[in-house]
């Protein structure tokens, strides 16, 4: 699809580029009702008498460019010494995007949806374009899956009891992140790796094959497998806040209402509730008498981890991972445009994946799934953990039970400015 931008819509986006990054830290708050909104009872009681209203075209591709957007190339990692004179080989892509990512890792994508539907935005691969409009190009990557907003019981376990009156509301806009924890992990694997250290097995007690190879560097003192995928977890958690905080700031500027959260049940979004009229975002799941929950794996053609049934086994999918780093279009082809002088140079100058490596690394993914029968073996295979959520503000809930200061000039001045 094209985005159509109205002579106003210009002028909102004009102004909004001079909204001060002070401004939108320090007015950022949860600001929770809606236009068309209800507290039903209790001493914030209040029924909204305006009708629900989604965001135009416009407002929902700021918001996302802004929470999914490349916006140049990814630096990388300028030196190690125990690579040098080789480029250290973390990044797994070659662009860089609103958020920061782990060593360049960025196993994160997207999915949202609004009253018009629900959607997948790809943007960990896409490599910037100078001559393209950010909010177009952001546009173009829209997959919509459905014409249906995604359904959630407003009941626990669902959505947490606090939400059961907000989330997903309609007429709001649900930003959804995943991070790619299979993919992650093997990144992780690889950094270790790469820097000497093999894994061990401290749940059953025993070594991971390799991690006493005589060419690590640190051979006989392996890293705890509970250690790396709990590393793995909280760095990709951090993708997932960061990108919806720039998002949330972003509503202060728009004259927005929202919040980000993480009060929406992860296994009910993903498709893995076990009721069949809550089907969420629809991923194939998998089940395990060994594992405490089902471990949704991916969408078949449209997101995929890298673990079964997504991949034969541990050899495709590091052929895979490597790829996505080594192949054309990614961080280390020479052929990769870049923001260096002598992008080949530079790209072509990135330490290689020789065959002992790849056997090592294929090595100890094939142990975890043989181990625990998936990847990771300990957490999830994708996760989730923050949402934003983006909506029109009822100010007048606001005049009736705040003081002064509940709400920004732009939120007061929002219908006027953008409408």
């Amino acid at each position: 699809m094209t985005l159509d931008i109205s002579a106003k819509e210009q002028q909102a986006i004009a102004a909004l580029l001079e909204f001060p990054l002070v401004s939108a830290i320090t007015g950022r708050r949860s600001r929770r009702f809606p236009v068309g909104g209800a507290i039903p009872a209790g001493a914030l009681a209040f029924s909204s008498s305006k009708p629900v209203q989604p965001l135009s075209e416009v407002e929902r591709a700021l918001v996302l460019a802004t929470v999914t957007g490349v916006t140049g190339w990814n630096f990388g990692i300028s030196h190690h010494p125990g690579y040098a004179p080789a480029l250290p080989n973390y990044s797994g892509s070659a662009g860089g995007r609103t958020f920061p990512s782990a060593a360049g890792f960025h196993t994160t994508e997207f999915f949202f949806t609004d009253d018009s539907g629900t959607y997948f935005l790809s943007s960990r691969d896409a490599a910037p374009d100078p001559d393209e409009d950010w909010l177009e190009a952001t546009v173009k990557r829209y997959h919509k899956l459905s014409d249906q907003r995604i359904w959630l019981p407003r009941e626990e376990p669902y959505l947490e009891g606090h939400n059961t009156w907000i989330a997903n509301h309609p007429g709001s806009l649900l930003v959804i992140p995943v991070a790619d924890l299979a993919q992650h992990l093997i990144a992780n694997l690889a950094f270790f790796l790469q820097n000497g250290y093999g894994v061990y097995d401290d749940i059953n007690h025993r070594p991971i094959p390799g991690s006493d190879h005589p060419s690590l560097r640190h051979a006989g003192d392996p890293f705890p497998l509970s250690f790396v995928e709990q590393y793995t977890l909280a760095e990709a958690s951090a993708e997932l806040i960061t990108s919806v905080y720039n998002g949330h700031l972003l509503l202060g500027g728009l004259g927005l209402g929202g919040w980000t959260f993480d009060g929406i049940d992860r296994l009910s979004i993903l498709g893995a509730a076990g009721n069949p009229d809550v089907p969420g975002l629809g991923l194939h799941v998998e089940h395990d008498d060994r594992w405490p929950f089902p471990n949704p794996t991916g969408l078949p053609g449209v997101f995929e981890t890298l673990t079964r049934p997504h991949v034969r086994d541990a050899e495709d999918a590091v052929e895979r991972f490597t790829e996505r780093k080594f192949g054309r279009g990614g961080p280390f082809h020479p052929d990769t445009p870049g923001p260096w002088a002598d992008n080949a140079a530079v790209r072509g100058s990135a330490a290689p994946y020789d065959e002992t490596f790849r056997r090592l690394l294929t090595d100890e993914v094939r142990y975890i799934d043989d181990t625990f029968g998936k990847v990771p073996g300990t957490v999830p295979s994708v996760h989730i953990l923050n949402y934003l959520q983006a909506q029109h503000l009822d100010t007048d809930f606001y005049d009736h039970h705040f003081g002064a200061g509940a709400y920004l000039a732009t939120h007061r001045d929002h219908q006027e400015i953008w409408h």
